[in-house]
């Protein structure tokens, strides 16, 4: 399949990196290492989708949910955003990569909050894709945060005035939802952003993602019909 087009591409995808326990499970080898070959997989997956022409590229990083996970895994993946985030900036030069964050910021650990905190400030001039990292994200408790920062006199406002007091407000909806790893559902992800996505699912774990499967799930996507809820 030939790469998307520029004109053809869709302005926003979002991605489940699901299935990395999995994909360590069937090797014999313990979940820590699955995550690690699941950053290689993001990488290639970042520079894909920017030869593709995606402007904005959404990955589901760490859940509200994961917290109930084994404490040693969850030191790990903590562990790992903190290192890495920073590390990467060449990375970042290189391909232009412009990183913002959604989640809950205050309920990370200082040293993580830190490395998100840096790479959004020294990556902020970049122009060749913003990635947004959903880190201690849920959607539900990204519209209960909305809501919070809503002043205490209103008690009703528009949809646009509402996404303003989203996590990154400027980012468009995601036309595009890939799910890796087999699972069907959303698994409170972008709620609010989703009401008129396009959802792809793939059985393939996502670290054994390539650019090849990116364009299967563009290339479906492109033949696909948004109607946005008209009926013709």
């Amino acid at each position: 399949m030939q790469p998307t087009t520029h004109r053809q591409a869709p302005a926003h995808v979002a991605i489940f990196m699901d299935g990395n326990g999995r994909w360590a499970k069937a090797r014999g080898l313990p979940r820590t290492e699955g995550h690690r070959e699941g950053l290689k997989a993001a990488k290639r997956i970042v520079k894909a989708a920017k030869s593709m022409g995606i402007g904005n590229l959404t990955l589901y990083t760490f859940s509200t949910e994961n917290w109930k996970r084994a404490q040693e895994e969850v030191k790990f993946l903590m562990g790992l955003v903190s290192t890495y985030l920073c590390a990467e900036f060449d990375f970042y030069k290189e391909n232009g990569v412009r990183v913002a964050h959604s989640g809950d910021l205050s309920g990370l650990p200082s040293d993580v909050q830190d490395a998100i905190l840096r790479v959004v400030s020294d990556t902020a001039g970049f122009e060749g894709i913003r990635v947004n990292l959903a880190v201690n994200y849920g959607g539900r408790d990204e519209i209960l945060r909305a809501v919070a920062k809503m002043p205490a006199s209103k008690t009703r406002c528009s949809e646009e005035e509402f996404r303003s007091y989203l996590d990154v407000p400027d980012m468009p909806d995601p036309d595009l939802i890939i799910r890796a790893g087999g699972e069907l559902r959303l698994s409170n992800f972008l709620l609010w952003q989703a009401a008129y996505s396009e959802l792809y699912f793939s059985d393939v774990l996502w670290p054994d993602w390539t650019s090849e499967h990116l364009e299967l799930a563009v290339g479906e996507y492109l033949r696909r019909e948004r109607r946005y809820g008209d009926a013709r």
